[in-house]
């Protein structure tokens, strides 16, 4: 009975060692360093509200003027900027070609650069991509008239205003791409409205696409997730590059969103009532391409239609997904636990609201699992304690009854329910534990407070690993420390085999970052702490 109590405890640890790297996300691979050199544009102000046909003033610009002939446009920029981002339209497709997150830095140093998610040089690989099918016959380099004469567009937290993107093609069809952007959020709306000017019936399509650059060195260890996603069936379906290389990934109507994961952040569009007949991920020579498309339809002359979009370029961070809504905060997903990880993570910030530091709120989280659990544990170590205390009678019953297996056990049982000691004790209690753990894991490896997140002296990235591997050492030395105090029932060669699983864990523990080491570390002190107490309350017991 002892063997099997052995085994559990191997596959227990096997188990966590295993679910730490099929479970949980993964930490960050560095994206090439995208430095942004934006011109700086003297503005005389920004354009004021046009007053609509009733005299009343509209929301905001959206500007009808007469369309100049698209030969003689000229391809110009449009800079978007809020408190939050700095985004860079061009005319050529009215595609977003630049997207820095202001509020956000490519590494912890001062003087880093910001977060860039779009950045490119050649509008071919400008995103935001719309091109027409059958005869709604648009071509993604048309370049487009603008509604408003400015070149630099500023928006204060609370202002909202939108820009109008207008072309005509040689078949009469009219096309406005219409942005709604707002001060202080990282989401903005698109309307595409498609009108009929030529006088006979038009049949065709539209499809916008998310086109993000690719190349080998995006690719994530097996650690991460970089790449493209679909929501669809109250599942976030991922895909690896090198997956959609070999075929298209194609989903219906009853898809939600499509977005460009990356560990911290995305990039999504989500189409509303109407607006995405069909989902596509497909992989080009340079970049990979989320399209949606709309329904093919008959527009008779002089009929319109429009297609709206929710448009998401921003953090990966719970509450402000969830104030987007849409959906998009199932972007984050911590998996088979997710139930427990939410409830752990507003922990975690309520602590950090009061202390004002991450590693401080993990050490007091730890404490209060710790604390949740401490019944649990005590009852598993004194279990042990009772099944150790119990092996030389065992050991006695298995030499008198070794030919007879079946008498042998009955004695064992007959032993344990004599004494009171349930064999399986020792396990159940790790077992309980083990969805907490797992959960906890989740939310320290993902979430995006952490990024950059100082703790103490040379920790000042808890996202990040231990530079100088100080932590997972020590964290190391506890575990040993912890796994001598306990109480054990195996015989010395399997005791042997099983004090290698520090150093197994130290190795693992290396490059992990450094918030999740600090968990570990500070659950190992108080789990010693625990045992010494347990120790000395045995040893008053039998004095």
């Amino acid at each position: 009975m002892e063997n099997k109590n052995v085994l559990i405890a191997f596959v227990l640890i096997l188990i966590v060692w295993v679910g730490m790297t099929y479970f949980s996300p993964r930490p960050e691979i560095p994206q090439k360093a995208e430095e942004a050199t934006i011109t700086e544009r003297q503005t005389e102000g920004l354009s004021k509200d046009i007053a609509d046909e009733n005299g009343q003033q509209p929301m905001a610009v959206i500007a009808k003027a007469p369309l100049i002939p698209a030969g003689s446009l000229v391809e110009k920029d449009l800079l978007v900027e809020t408190d939050t981002y700095l985004a860079t339209f061009t005319t050529s497709g009215a595609r977003l070609k630049s997207f820095i997150l202001k509020k956000y830095q490519q590494t912890p140093a001062a003087d880093s650069a910001e977060v860039s998610l779009v950045q490119v040089e050649k509008n071919i690989l400008a995103t935001l991509r719309t091109t027409g099918q059958g005869d709604f016959d648009l071509s993604s380099e048309t370049v487009f008239s603008v509604s408003i004469q400015d070149e630099h567009l500023v928006l204060q937290p609370g202002e909202q205003q939108q820009v109008t993107f207008s072309t005509n093609t040689p078949r009469g069809l009219r096309v406005d791409k219409i942005f709604t952007f707002r001060g202080g959020e990282y989401d903005f709306d698109l309307e595409i409205r498609v009108t009929n000017s030529s006088s006979q019936a038009l049949r065709g399509g539209l499809d916008l696409a998310l086109v993000h650059p690719w190349d080998e060195s995006m690719v994530g260890s097996s650690h991460s997730f970089v790449g493209p996603a679909v929501y669809q069936n109250e599942k976030v379906h991922t895909y690896k590059v090198k997956k959609i290389e070999k075929e298209a990934i194609e989903f219906g109507s009853d898809a939600v969103w499509t977005a460009f994961e990356r560990e911290y952040f995305m990039l999504a569009v989500a189409p509303k009532t109407g607006a995405g007949e069909k989902f596509r991920i497909v992989k080009t020579s340079d970049a990979v391409e989320n399209s949606i498309e709309t329904p093919f339809l008959v527009l008779k002359a002089g009929e319109q239609v429009d297609f709206q979009y929710l448009l998401y370029y921003g953090p990966r961070d719970l509450d402000i997904l969830e104030k987007v809504d849409h959906q998009l905060e199932k972007a984050i997903d911590f998996g088979f636990f997710g139930l427990i990880a939410r409830p752990l993570l507003w922990v975690l910030k309520y602590f950090y609201q009061y202390v004002g530091n991450y590693g401080v709120a993990i050490i007091l989280l730890t404490g209060i699992i710790k604390l949740i659990f401490w019944p649990l544990t005590q009852k598993s170590y004194k279990s042990m304690k009772s099944m150790q205390n119990l092996q030389p009678e065992m050991q006695k019953i298995r030499e008198k009854f070794k030919t007879d297996k079946e008498r042998m056990n009955k004695e064992i049982m007959g032993l344990y329910k004599t004494n009171r000691v349930n064999p399986a004790g020792g396990c159940l209690p790790m077992i309980v534990q083990i969805p907490v753990f797992f959960a906890l894991y989740k939310v320290l490896l993902g979430t995006i407070e952490l990024r950059h997140a100082p703790f103490i002296f040379w920790i000042q990235d808890l996202a990040a690993k231990d530079p100088y591997y100080i932590t997972p050492i020590i964290m190391g030395a506890t575990m040993f420390l912890q796994q001598k105090m306990s109480p054990t029932t195996m015989d010395p060669n399997q005791a042997k085999i099983f004090m290698f699983m520090p150093l197994i864990f130290t190795f693992m523990f290396l490059k992990f970052p450094s918030g999740l080491v600090l968990y570990w570390l500070v659950n190992n002190l108080l789990t010693i702490l625990q045992q010494w107490f347990i120790h000395r309350g045995s040893k008053t017991a039998v004095a």
